[in-house]
């Protein structure tokens, strides 16, 4: 059974930094595309950043320049490198994958989420 595991959320203080990282596991044949949305409380879940096989970037406007996406295809893992942290990046992070499973099932996982709490 395929599973996100997420890891390095917390608290920091504005203009810090975190550094998120999600393992997926379980029977996985390819993963085609890894990323992270965050979801905040009363707002919907966004995306933030993602990465696809090729290695091709894409971030939502309000975090360019500050997060990097990144990937280790060796242990299916994805990081995101937080810096210059606002309060407004305050919310649950959310590890998504679209991967093929060893069955053949082509879909999309979810991880629990990890809180990311930026304040003084």
């Amino acid at each position: 059974q395929v599973q996100l595991v997420e890891s390095g959320g917390g608290l920091v203080q504005p203009g810090g930094s975190l550094r998120l990282s999600c393992a997926a596991s379980g029977g996985i044949r390819s993963i085609y595309a890894m990323g992270w949305y965050r979801q905040a409380p009363g707002k919907q879940r966004d995306l933030v950043a993602r990465i696809i096989s090729g290695g091709t970037t894409d971030y939502a406007d309000s975090v360019k320049g500050r997060f990097t996406i990144s990937r280790d295809n060796a242990k299916n893992t994805v990081y995101l490198q937080m810096n210059s942290m606002k309060p407004e990046d305050t919310a649950v992070y959310y590890c998504n994958a679209d991967l093929r499973t060893g069955w053949g099932l082509r879909d999309i996982f979810w991880g629990q989420g990890t809180q990311v709490t930026v304040s003084s």
